[in-house]
């Protein structure tokens, strides 16, 4: 599972001590990968770690004290989280879903997966401050539907992440409590405003995570941190639970390491909600179904697909590291077949 991602080169310092230190890279390169599905899930660690679960390859006693082990290590060089689970009661669920399993009884299909929030998303009877010491110790008495959606399919729950203060924010460094870092370079900034989510899943210190975005919160941070980050269409996610920025434009985001995990994470949480008026009643594709390999692809899987360049990005003023990657990317796309316009 794990082994299938590099840790970022500041994190390599940070390998796995004392107890855990052979056991847990044991477990986390016994991670079977699936082999009947659509797209190469070798690269996705929710179906690794189902599989794995299923046919005891390993518990997820195992699997979370695994995550919990680098948490702990490289939590206090980074500062993602605001609040982290009590560890006796998220081992207390992962036995659950391993008791569940042993009995051969039905778990879902984010069993074991822990996940982190990002804290302008209620939990409830957890710290939800949206990052602010207007709401320091509020403890929302519900779950947002979001999280009520993973939780009932079996995820755990690792904990709050940080983010500039309410959502407002573009590194996480508007935060009333903490300075969140990137793990790649502990000197840059992670992005924000869902700095400490994107962070979080770089650091690997949890499989996924949720975030929001108003103006780029999850999309920008995910860049600046090597992970996948997506903003649903408006609508697509109820947010109910979710402290408001722009109401009008606010969307509760994902983060995976893969666009596979990140698919499946948003096919969780979306559906229409009555205590979201503005939510779709439009039925929800399984949009994993749409997952090709990249084997299977032809030289030029982007043929005839039109990509807008911004003029302003490329010309006189920008920085030539920026006005080169992305020109660099530019190219990439027009060898996969796409045609660039102004």
């Amino acid at each position: 599972m794990l082994s299938t991602i590099q840790p970022p080169r500041y994190l390599s310092r940070f390998p796995l001590r004392g107890r855990t230190k052979s056991r847990s890279f044991q477990i986390l390169s016994s991670v079977q990968p699936v082999t009947k599905t659509c797209f190469a899930a070798d690269q996705s660690q929710i179906l690794s770690i189902r599989d794995s679960l299923l046919n005891r390859h390993l518990s997820a006693v195992e699997l979370t004290h695994s995550y919990l082990d680098r948490l702990k290590q490289t939590e206090p060089h980074i500062n993602c989280f605001l609040h982290v689970s009590d560890p006796d009661k998220v081992l207390k669920q992962a036995q659950d879903i391993d008791d569940k399993i042993k009995r051969n009884e039905e778990v879902g299909p984010l069993a074991g997966v822990l996940v982190a929030i990002k804290d302008n998303i209620c939990t409830a009877d957890m710290p939800s401050t949206g990052g602010s010491y207007i709401l320091e110790g509020y403890r929302p008495p519900f779950d947002a539907t979001a999280v009520k959606r993973l939780k009932d399919l079996g995820a755990i729950v690792v904990g709050k992440t940080n983010l500039d203060e309410f959502g407002m924010g573009s590194t996480t460094e508007a935060s009333a409590f903490k300075v969140t870092a990137n793990p790649w370079d502990l000197s840059r900034v992670p992005g924000g405003s869902s700095g400490g989510s994107a962070a979080s899943v770089s650091a690997r210190q949890c499989v996924v995570s949720l975030g929001s975005d108003t103006g780029g919160s999850v999309r920008q941070p995910a860049s600046f941190c090597g992970v996948v980050g997506l903003k649903p269409t408006y609508g697509r996610v109820s947010r109910f639970g979710l402290m408001a920025y722009a109401s009008s434009l606010d969307v509760i985001g994902c983060f995976g390491s893969s666009v596979a995990d990140t698919g499946i994470l948003l096919h969780a949480i979306s559906g229409h909600d009555s205590l979201d008026a503005t939510s779709s009643k439009r039925e929800v594709p399984d949009f994993t179904s749409q997952f090709t390999s990249a084997s299977s692809l032809k030289s030029r899987p982007l043929e005839g697909l039109r990509v807008g360049l911004i003029r302003d990005t490329v010309d006189a003023g920008v920085d030539s590291g920026v006005k080169s990657a992305i020109e660099g990317a530019a190219a990439h796309l027009e060898q996969l077949g796409c045609v660039l316009k102004e």
